[in-house]
């Protein structure tokens, strides 16, 4: 489901099916997006829980993420520019290139690394952005700035405001910062935190096709930017414990 939301992403905003519905293709292709980083957390679950892991799970799983969340993303921000506002596509098509071409590669490097060295390495945390989280932000954002209506005036700074996102996202993809994962903790009010903003997530995620119901797109985008903002952060303060103890743990094997 993760691959194949991930291709049917990337034939919304393409304009692939226009001709088959009057649906908004970059809200659709960014709800593709949505749909599959809330699937990407039910793989390996549905995998431990009929023990089915296996390498060839792992390679794949990596495949799917890299069209979900590194090419249809940066596909959600190309076309966006060229559909809403084509005047300014046209004068800044280099740069268009060269941040869509960055970030997929970042992408690219992220889940190689991963399978490669991370997997194994780090169990309570993310080295680098998670491809999930930066293909998510995209897709969220560049929706609500359409909104806003920043693709209309090609005079205003803020319309580079997604290339910006998306160079960020995918050099943070690359980064050597470390994230915390969400995992059962010591403590039981965390625990309830933590699962009840899940199901509000996943609840927001589902319903973020519809643009009736208000402040959907806003939540996304605050809960994912404080996630990275505040995990990052603890991620820098407790920088040489979690290497110590990675290390640690190798040395054990």
């Amino acid at each position: 489901m993760n691959f194949l939301l991930g291709v049917f992403a990337i034939c919304w905003v393409t304009g692939a099916f226009s001709s088959f519905t009057n649906a908004d293709p970059i809200r659709m292709g960014a709800y593709f997006i949505v749909l599959c980083a809330l699937l990407d957390k039910l793989d390996g679950f549905a995998a431990r829980l009929v023990n089915a892991s296996s390498e060839f799970g792992a390679q794949f799983d990596s495949l799917a993420d890299l069209i979900a969340f590194g090419v249809a993303p940066a596909f959600t921000v190309f076309f966006t520019y060229k559909t809403m506002s084509p005047e300014w596509f046209q004068n800044n098509f280099v740069l268009m290139i060269v941040a869509f071409a960055i970030y997929v590669l970042c992408a690219a490097m992220r889940l190689a690394k991963y399978n490669a060295c991370d997997a194994d390495s780090y169990h309570h945390h993310f080295s680098g952005l998670p491809s999930t989280f930066a293909g998510g932000i995209n897709a969220v954002l560049v929706v609500y700035l359409k909104s806003k209506g920043i693709f209309v005036d090609p005079n205003s700074a803020v319309i580079f405001i997604p290339i910006f996102v998306l160079l960020v996202t995918g050099i943070m993809m690359v980064s050597p910062l470390f994230l915390p994962k969400l995992q059962p903790r010591k403590s039981q009010a965390l625990n309830i935190f933590q699962i009840v903003m899940i199901i509000i997530t996943y609840i927001s995620g589902f319903t973020f096709v519809s643009e009736k119901i208000p402040f959907v797109t806003e939540f996304l985008l605050l809960l994912m930017a404080c996630y990275i903002v505040i995990g990052f952060g603890l991620g820098i303060a407790n920088r040489k414990q979690i290497i110590a103890e990675a290390e640690a743990e190798a040395a054990k094997k």
